[in-house]
């Protein structure tokens, strides 16, 4: 692992890259341009997993390049959640922000994201499925996007429309107090850390966004909708099972 000491700035901006070589340094470069012009001190760091493909040598070089660039490399893959997790720990910003490297969500709206916590909300999460939103993708994607939110909502209680958005703000102690919770190493973080940071009372905003499908996508459709659905289920178990047990042994216990 790789980077500077933690030093406290305003905002933190992650970038979760699992071989990200041909995008890394144009998001790295749109994210430095938004941001100027948001917060007055700032850092963004790369939270690289185990790539195969180069996207260390580039992060590398963007971290001796600007000094406000944080490098941090796994030398296996961890998984998508686990490189946020450790990227959050070790960021230092009041505000910790993190996007998807494709930039799917324009990052204009990343002032809301920033915006919102200055508010007083303890998350806040771009969102795709609010009226005012403008999506752009395949009619099967939409079609799984609904049913996944719908599930959430339905086992889980959420309030949320959009879980997956990879586009997320939130003040530092509310998610540090979350995040040891959180055991999804993978695409399910996003869902689980919501879920659970709404369970606990904090105050989430979901935010309308111009979302655009680019290029290859790491997610496989079929397979992840399978896998995100049996982690619904398991995480409603693991929130439920105490209750429901205490309720199987109070039936089963002599008058």
């Amino acid at each position: 692992m790789s980077g500077r000491h933690k030093e406290q700035v305003e905002v933190s901006i992650v970038f979760p890259a699992y071989n990200e070589a041909g995008r890394i340094e144009g998001a790295v470069k749109r994210a430095i341009k938004a941001i100027k012009g948001i917060a007055q001190s700032y850092e963004i760091v790369i939270a690289e997993d185990g790539s195969t493909d180069g996207t260390d040598k580039i992060a590398s070089m963007l971290s001796r390049r600007h000094p406000f660039v944080k490098h941090l490399h796994g030398d296996t893959r961890l998984g998508r959640g686990r490189a946020l997790t450790n990227a959050f720990k070790s960021a230092g910003g009041e505000i910790l922000v993190y996007m998807d490297v494709d930039l799917a969500t324009d990052i204009k709206y990343l002032r809301n994201l920033v915006e919102s916590i200055r508010e007083g909300y303890d998350f806040a999460t771009g969102s795709r499925m609010l009226p005012e939103s403008r999506v752009e993708r395949t009619l099967s994607r939409k079609t799984a996007s609904k049913c996944y939110n719908f599930m959430v909502r339905a086992l889980l209680g959420s309030k949320i429309r959009d879980h997956q958005c990879g586009f997320k703000s939130f003040k530092r102690e509310s998610l540090l107090q979350v995040l040891d919770e959180v055991t999804a190493n993978h695409w399910f973080w996003d869902t689980e850390t919501l879920v659970r940071a709404s369970q606990r009372g904090y105050g989430i905003k979901e935010i309308p966004v111009e979302w655009r499908h680019k290029g290859e996508t790491k997610v496989n459709l079929l397979k992840d909708t399978i896998t995100m659905g049996t982690q619904v289920l398991k995480l409603w178990w693991k929130l439920n099972s105490s209750k429901l047990l205490g309720k199987i042994g109070k039936q089963r216990s002599p008058p």
